[in-house]
């Protein structure tokens, strides 16, 4: 494959050209690639980390933010194009799960495509319907109030005027684009899929995070961590020994 000219959502913050695979990892609702940086220097070395930097944010800050997932998947199967010359592995923690799981169905027919794993964290299977009332369309202060509720947006951010004026369009298409997703039928994937999840995760249950197993074709588990839905934060160096664990045995 000739490799194409790096696109800037791709980051890469510890380039390991030596590595054996990529781990792509996406974002949760509001996220950015920077909440992986620290990801790139606690996995094995023979594994090159490549948060993904979705449209509005850091160094894609000038792209408007998008707001309907199939639009989205799409722009980040562009960007990942040169870096398809080797074999990956996708992460993604809540809306990130979902992506990662639309961006697998996306690239599976392209000849170059060889992933390895899934890992889904922290959101139910596609297919079952979200339960929630709409968020995308709450005013300003009811969205702050339901940002605080999920405790994954520390208050100083809340607190500060300048900031969230930053950060409410962009969650706001992130919501938009996972309240408006409509989950169509298709072949399972033929890759493993592992489904993460927190023991006390107030919006993902156990149930939820089984029925990933219908989604997959190979080799399906589950594994839960101690904490709420952002045990990826609270939990994370547990989280990272297990994902490189899991890395090192494919």
């Amino acid at each position: 494959m000739t490799t194409a000219t790096p696109n800037p959502c791709v980051t890469v913050p510890n380039p390991n050209p030596n590595a054996k695979l990529r781990l792509f990892c996406l974002p949760y609702a509001g996220g950015s690639a920077l909440a992986y940086r620290p990801w790139a220097f606690s996995l094995p070395n023979n594994i090159e980390v490549c948060p993904i930097e979705l449209p509005g944010r850091g160094m894609c800050m000038r792209e408007p933010a998008i707001p309907h997932l199939d639009e989205l998947v799409r722009a980040i199967a562009t960007s990942l194009r040169p870096y398809l010359d080797k074999p990956f592995v996708c992460f993604g923690h809540s809306m990130g799960a979902l992506l990662s799981f639309e961006l697998a169905r996306f690239l599976r027919h392209d000849p170059h495509c060889q992933l390895l794993h899934l890992f889904v964290s922290g959101r139910r299977a596609p297919h079952i319907p979200d339960p929630n009332p709409l968020i995308h369309s709450l005013s300003d202060l009811e969205l702050r109030e339901t940002l605080r509720r999920f405790n994954g947006t520390p208050a100083a951010v809340l607190d500060n005027e300048e900031l969230m004026q930053l950060l409410l369009p962009i969650l706001r298409a992130d919501f938009k684009a996972l309240e408006t997703y409509h989950y169509t039928p298709s072949d399972s994937l033929k890759c493993p899929i592992t489904a993460l999840g927190g023991l006390h995760d107030p919006e993902v249950s156990v149930d939820n995070l089984e029925a990933w197993r219908e989604h997959t074709t190979a080799p399906f588990s589950m594994h839960l961590f101690p904490g709420d839905h952002f045990f990826v934060h609270t939990e994370q160096t547990l989280l990272l020994q297990f994902i490189g664990c899991e890395l090192q045995s494919i």
